[in-house]
């Protein structure tokens, strides 16, 4: 899986055609691109609750208007910190009017975090469902995000995480198996030889 998703990485980048293009294919995963639009900072939303270096704040996620055709992509733009004297408050993050491209990676959509219910709605966010916000705001919301990777100039972080291969979980099972194997190994050998001897000692 991890040799896939570096050849994914290592191939050119897509334009707005070739990521069109190839919507709805897994091949598109992971791909870099380099897209051409107009954002839409009304809809932008921040992501609450998340960690990027060890400190926690807001990833930023704004709609971004494909040039020609119209269609949109949820664009992860990066992370900021938030104000937690004025828990409210929300940081100042440029976007402009104007046609911008930006560099990115074609990622799933934004994680979901735990929340007890009322946290999809609003401009800060526990979690975001890409279908219902699309519906919410009548935007055509192509199924895919992109994670920012380009110019920091804007102020937001993008030490985005390695794509999750699900090796590290496989691990984590071994661990837990290993551990219970060992953990059996111990009662048996306190129960069946250690008690053993103590009650008939030689």
């Amino acid at each position: 899986m991890r040799d896939a998703i570096a050849e994914s990485q290592a191939k050119p980048p897509l334009d707005n055609g070739g990521f069109l293009a190839m919507l709805g294919t897994h091949d598109l995963l992971y791909r870099r691109v380099k897209l051409m639009g107009s954002w839409l900072p009304d809809a932008t939303v921040f992501l609450d609750n998340r960690t990027m270096n060890g400190r926690v704040g807001f990833v930023v996620v704004t709609p971004l208007k494909l040039e020609l055709t119209g269609q949109v992509v949820l664009i992860q733009r990066g992370w900021v910190a938030r104000n937690f004297v004025d828990r409210q408050a929300l940081p100042s993050v440029a976007s402009s009017s104007a046609v911008v491209q930006i560099e990115g990676m074609v990622s799933p959509p934004p994680s979901r975090h735990f929340d007890l219910g009322g946290g999809d709605i609003g401009r800060i966010r526990q979690n975001l469902d890409m279908k219902t916000f699309g519906d919410t705001l009548g935007l055509d919301l192509v199924p895919m995000s992109v994670q920012e990777t380009g110019d920091k100039r804007d102020g937001l972080a993008r030490n985005w995480p390695q794509p999750n291969t699900g090796v590290d979980t496989h691990y984590g099972y071994a661990f837990q198996w290993f551990a219970l194997s060992g953990l059996v190994a111990l009662y048996y050998l306190w129960f069946q030889i250690v008690k053993r001897f103590r009650r008939n000692p030689v």
